[in-house]
């Protein structure tokens, strides 16, 4: 009615929508109560925390950011204030394959789809992923550590030569002078390759890949690849491969590595929760997003509920029928039994 009191008069609203004219203005000189008031002071705080999240933050990481400024609110309140204002986080788009075989020798599978590490630089996983631009594709290739989902190393090509995913170890072997990891990624021609390979044998690198076509043997990776694509790519055209190249620097130093709150990190970067580690002098692995063995083929025989536990939180979404981000596989069928060379010690990798 307040709304539209130039376009028709008071008393004729009141008598259509059957309300009384004293009710009406006595509610117009009301204050607004405690509750509301509270609400106005509330909408402004999430929305400050939306917009230093790049507009990517939804209830939950909303709830746990403004947990750390003191704030103790319930998560659907703040999911009701978002609506209310317009406020929302983001989703995910589809995929495209990067991943090319050439018959190169494989290394075998050395974590059997176990991502829990209890230290930093004990597994690090790694893959390409591309990023779209006016100028033609970008290719991304990270490394990140299974402790903490940091990303220790990524690289930037025009082309997936091999020299992208040993620019990105090179990075991640600088930064953090390990002794004895896993690089852990999926059977592309990049990581199989004699020159990936020399590289590893070189800086004692244990290299260790995951069955052919099937994204939850590398699903920590593919986790990261989806939060990039959903918080960045797909919220943003870029012109020029420069261009990409500083939003993604943007994205994992200036915001993913050490502010961008991680739910299966307890709600803490990455960098936070390395540093409390530290600082508790104990480890604290993080939540995994399957510990065990699990494929939609065999969901008759741990149970469905059970599997779709392993596979993701069950709040997390929804059960897709896809298990490949190319969406080639309409499901995943169980690896082959360990074959001799699972055996092997990494050095007799070439």
């Amino acid at each position: 009615m307040s709304a539209n009191r130039a376009v028709f008069p008071v008393a004729t609203m009141c008598r259509v929508l059957g309300v009384s004219s004293s009710g009406y203005y006595a509610w117009v000189k009301r204050p607004a109560s405690q509750r509301a008031e509270a609400d106005a002071v509330l909408v402004e705080e999430i929305r400050a925390a939306h917009t230093a999240s790049k507009g990517t933050y939804g209830a939950p990481r909303i709830q746990a950011e403004l947990a750390g400024q003191g704030v103790r609110v319930g998560r659907k309140r703040i999911a009701r204030l978002m609506c209310s204002a317009g406020l929302a986080g983001v989703s995910r788009r589809k995929f495209a394959v990067t991943t090319v075989r050439d018959g190169g020798r494989q290394a075998p599978d050395l974590v059997d789809r176990n991502f829990v590490a209890d230290r930093p630089n004990l597994l690090w996983v790694a893959d390409i992923t591309y990023v779209p631009t006016w100028a033609g594709f970008v290719y991304l290739a990270v490394v990140l550590d299974a402790y903490s989902r940091r990303i220790v190393g990524w690289s930037m090509a025009t082309t997936l030569h091999t020299q992208v995913v040993v620019d990105a170890l090179d990075m991640a072997l600088w930064l953090r002078r390990p002794r004895d990891v896993i690089h852990h990624s999926d059977q592309g021609s990049q990581y199989t390759s004699i020159g990936f390979g020399n590289r590893c044998r070189e800086a004692g690198v244990r290299p260790s890949m995951g069955s052919v076509g099937d994204a939850y043997d590398n699903a920590m990776c593919e986790s990261f690849f989806a939060t990039l694509e959903c918080e960045l790519l797909d919220r943003r055209r870029f012109r020029t491969h420069a261009e990409a190249r500083i939003a993604v620097f943007e994205f994992i130093e200036g915001f993913y590595n050490p502010r961008r709150r991680h739910s299966s990190l307890r709600y803490l970067s990455p960098a936070e929760f390395e540093r409390r580690a530290l600082d508790r002098g104990a480890p604290d692995p993080a939540i995994v997003l399957a510990t065990v063995k699990a494929w939609p083929g065999n969901v008759g025989v741990i149970g469905e509920a059970e599997a779709t536990a392993i596979l993701d939180r069950r709040c997390a979404r929804r059960r897709s029928e896809r298990a490949g981000r190319d969406g080639k596989m309409i499901s995943a069928e169980p690896k082959d039994g360990h074959q001799r060379e699972d055996n092997m010690p990494s050095d007799a990798i070439r």
